[in-house]
C-alpha cells in the first residue's frame, strides 16, 4: 500500500529517535514515505512528550488541527504515541474520538498492526510496558546523513519527585551490548560518522554481552571507538549518580569521545535537591565536574535547571545562581517548575508565585546566555574540527557542521561537496545562532569499511 505518513515530534532526542525508527518501520510494512506536510499524508501521527507544562492541552490542540485534514479526507488515520499517550491512554480517545490509534513509547513496533485495525474501523489503544520487544521488531536502521542517534537504554528507575518519565516509559532497561554495536556498525557502513548514544539515564547502561558478562557505558564507548568510520561519540542524558570513575577514564582515554557533557544538576541548593530526590549534594556534583576537568580541561558542560520548585526560597535560588556562576555552563535547559500529574511533587504545595518563577527563570537564562556568548567569543581565531553534516540553509555554496562543543559553524565550501567529512575551520565571527569560519583543511581519506582487525575485536 503506497502512501505517506506525517509524524509530528515533541520533546527530547529519544522521541526524535523513536519517530525516525517508526518512519523506517512504516516504510517497510506499508510503503509509507515520511512527509513534512499533513496535507499530503494518509497517516497523521503525533509523538508526544509529557515533560513540559500543559502537554496534554497542546496535544489536543494539535489533534484538533489534524482532524481538519481528516474531515476533508475521511480515509486519513490519526494516531498518538509517546509519553502523553502512555499517561492518558483511553482518555485520549474519549476526548478526541476521531483518534484511531494510541500507542506508548514501548509499543511503537506494533503500529503497523494497529494501523491495519484502524483502517478496518477498529480503533486501538496499546500502551503496554514491554522491554526488548520493540527493538527486536524494528527494521535495520537507515542513515539520514552523517550523524545518528542510537537508543541504548530506556526508562528510568530514579523516581525524582518531579519527574513523570518512570511512569510513562517504565523502569530502566538496557539493550544487549552486541545489538547496539551491530546497529552502529550498520549505520557506519551507510556513511554515519558521529553517533549520539541515548537514554533517559544513559550512563546507567548495563548491557549483557554474548558471553553473559555485563558492559557499562564506558566499555561500550571503548568498543564503538574501534569502529573505524565512527569519528565522534556523544551521549545524553546523564544522571550525576552514575557518573563514576569508568566514565572519567573513558574521557581520559578515548579521543573520539567529544569534550562535551550534559549533566543535569536541577538546583544549586542541597535542600531542594533532597526534596527533588536527586540523590546527590552540590558538593558531590562539583567534585565530579572538577575531576572531569582534570582529564578534559576543555570540557563543555551543559545542564538542566528547574526554578521555583515547591519550597524554593530566595536563599535556595541564590545557591543555584552561585553554582551557575561557578560552573559556567555552556548551555542550560532551564524551566519554571510545574507539577506533573502522578508524581510525588504534585502533592506538594506549589507555593512559589508564578511571577517569582518567571523572574528567576529570566535570571538563570540570561546568565547562561552570557556564559555561552563568552565561550563563543573565546573561540574566535581558534582552529576547530567539525563534522560537515549539511549544506548551509543560507549562503550559496556554504557548508555547515558542528564543533565538538556542539556549535554550528557555517563557512564557504569553495564549490566542494564535503558533507560527511571532518574538516578543520578557523572561527572568524560569532553570529546570533551560529559561528562563521573559513575552511582550513579536510580529511583526505574517508573510511569505507570496518577494518577486519577491529571488526574481529568486537565480541
Amino acid at each position: 500500500m503506497a502512501g505517506a505518513v506525517y509524524i509530528k515530534t515533541y520533546g527530547c532526542q529519544m522521541n526524535e529517535y523513536d519517530s525516525a525508527r517508526l518512519a523506517d518501520l512504516l516504510r517497510e510494512t506499508h510503503g509509507l514515505v515520511r512527509v513534512d506536510d499533513p496535507a499530503h499524508a494518509d497517516v497523521l501521527l503525533v509523538n508526544s512528550c509529557s515533560v513540559r507544562e500543559k502537554a496534554q492541552e497542546k496535544l489536543f490542540s494539535d489533534l484538533g488541527r489534524l482532524n481538519e485534514w481528516k474531515a476533508m479526507r475521511p480515509g486519513v488515520v490519526i494516531g498518538v504515541g509517546g509519553c502523553v499517550a502512555s499517561q492518558e491512554g483511553e482518555e485520549i480517545r474519549r476526548r478526541a474520538p476521531y483518534v484511531d490509534l494510541v500507542f506508548g513509547p514501548q509499543t511503537l513496533h506494533r503500529v503497523p498492526a494497529l494501523l491495519a485495525d484502524a483502517r478496518a474501523r477498529k480503533p486501538r489503544v496499546d500502551i503496554a510496558f514491554v522491554e526488548m520487544e520493540k527493538f527486536d521488531n524494528l527494521p535495520e536502521p537507515r542513515a539520514d546523513g552523517p550523524r545518528a542517534f542510537v537508543s541504548i537504554m530506556e526508562g528510568c528507575s530514579k523516581y525524582c519527585s518531579f519527574c513523570v518519565v518512570p511512569y510513562t516509559r517504565g523502569q530502566e532497561f538496557s539493550r544487549p551490548f552486541d545489538d547496539v554495536l551491530a546497529e552502529i556498525a550498520a549505520l557506519a557502513l551507510q556513511g554515519v560518522r558521529e553517533v549520539t548514544l541515548l537514554g533517559q539515564n544513559v550512563n546507567a547502561y548495563q548491557g549483557r554481552r554474548r558471553d553473559g558478562r555485563m558492559a557499562d557505558l564506558a566499555t561500550l564507548i571503548g568498543y564503538i571507538a574501534h569502529i573505524e568510520e565512527i569519528g565522534r561519540i556523544r551521549f545524553t542524558t546523564s544522571h550525576p549518580l552514575e557518573f563514576g570513575d569508568t566514565l572519567l577514564d573513558a574521557f581520559a582515554a578515548e579521543d573520539k569521545l567529544v569534550s562535551h557533557l550534559h549533566l543535569p544538576v536541577q538546583s544549586g541548593s542541597d535542600r531542594i535537591l533532597a526534596r527533588m530526590k536527586r540523590g546527590y549534594t552540590v558538593a558531590e556534583y562539583r567534585d565530579k565536574i572538577e575531576r572531569l576537568r582534570c582529564v578534559r580541561p576543555d570540557i563543555s558542560l551543559s545542564t538542566d535547571i528547574i526554578v521555583g520548585f515547591p519550597g524554593e526560597t530566595d536563599e535556595d535560588f541564590a545557591a543555584t545562581m552561585a553554582l551557575i556562576e561557578e560552573m559556567r555552563f555552556d548551555l542550560s535547559y532551564s524551566f519554571a517548575y510545574s507539577p506533573r500529574p502522578g508524581t510525588p511533587a504534585a502533592a506538594f504545595a506549589d507555593d512559589v508565585p508564578a511571577s517569582v518563577k518567571a523572574e528567576r527563570l529570566a535570571r538563570v537564562q540570561s546568565r547562561n546566555l552570557e556564559h555561552a556568548a563568552a565561550i563563543s567569543r573565546a573561540m574566535i581565531g581558534r582552529i576547530e574540527t567539525i563534522l560537515i553534516d549539511r549544506h548551509a540553509p543560507r549562503g550559496r555554496g556554504d557548508l555547515s557542521g558542528r564543533t565538538a562543543n556542539n556549535r554550528v559553524v557555517n563557512f564557504p565550501g569553495d564549490g566542494q561537496d564535503l558533507v560527511g567529512r571532518f574538516a578543520t575551520v578557523e572561527i572568524l565571527e560569532v553570529r546570533p545562532n551560529s559561528l562563521r569560519g573559513r575552511l582550513v583543511g579536510v580529511e583526505t581519506d574517508v573510511p569505507s569499511t570496518i577494518s577486519k582487525q577491529r571488526e574481529a575485536a568486537i565480541p
